[in-house]
């Protein structure tokens, strides 16, 4: 019987797909799973021989942990670089959106507001 065996949900495309070659470089059998018409189905990645999970797990955490020490050298580097994206950033290229949502946050907050006073008073 199949073992869940990494979740796909969330995960960025280039882990993925790092997973994937992992897995087929070590000749794992695997199968996936996708979210579905609408999104309601746990995306994943599947193991066919159960007995071989743990292998296969420890294999991913370590891809896991090296990839953790990679990201973070590398966003280190951008923040030296002063190359990171920051909010700021994404306001200036999205200044649209950002009144947009803006807008959306002060009336979702107003209509609340309003609710309690309406209904206390």
């Amino acid at each position: 019987m199949a073992k869940l065996l990494f979740k796909l949900r969330g995960v960025p495309d280039d882990e993925a797909d790092d997973v994937r070659e992992l897995l087929a470089q070590h000749e794992f059998d695997i199968y996936e799973t996708s979210a579905g018409n609408w999104g309601l189905s746990m995306p994943g990645i599947w193991l066919k021989d159960k007995d071989k999970f743990n292998a296969a797990r420890a294999l991913i955490d370590d891809y896991q942990q090296a990839r953790a020490i990679r990201v973070r050298a590398e966003y280190e580097q951008l923040k030296k670089e002063g190359k990171n994206r920051t909010f700021i950033d994404w306001a200036k290229e999205n200044p649209v959106q950002l009144v947009f949502f803006s807008a959306v946050i002060v009336l979702v907050l107003y209509l609340q507001v309003m609710l309690v006073v309406n209904i206390g008073g």
